[in-house]
Formats: structure tokens, sequence, C-alpha cells
């Protein structure tokens, strides 16, 4: 194998990683923005969640106080 061949292949060798390479990132960035978008999401909802808990206390008249203990304590 001359010179020239062996520097041919080492070439091809690492185009052909590249492009896995290249594949791997795009899958890692498409998980990634899906991720992200579940995320927003979930921070939406928690913050809905945390005003209709507030709502909920405020027409309650505050948080209720804790219940006495049972009789037999």
């Amino acid at each position: 194998m001359s010179d020239h061949d062996a520097l041919s292949a080492r070439i091809d060798a690492l185009e052909i990683r590249i492009a896995y390479q290249d594949e791997t990132i795009e899958d890692l960035n498409q998980t990634i923005v899906a991720q992200w978008k579940q995320i927003d999401l979930l921070t939406r909802q928690i913050a809905n969640l945390t005003d209709r808990i507030q709502e909920a206390e405020h027409k309650a008249g505050g948080p209720s106080a804790p219940e006495p203990p049972p009789p037999h304590y």
C-alpha cells in the first residue's frame, strides 16, 4: 500500500467518523430540545397550580390552622 493509498484510507475513515458524529450530535440536540419543551410545560403547570393553591387559601381565609391532636394525647 502506497503512502497515497494509506492517506486516502485514513481520510475516508475520518469522514465516516465525522458523519456518525454529526448524526449523533443532531440526535442529542433533538433530545435536548424535547426535554426543554417538557421542562417548560412542567414549569408552567407548577406555576399555575401554585397560583390556584394561593387563590384557594386566600378564599378560605389563609392557610388552615393545624388540627389539634386527638384526645388520647
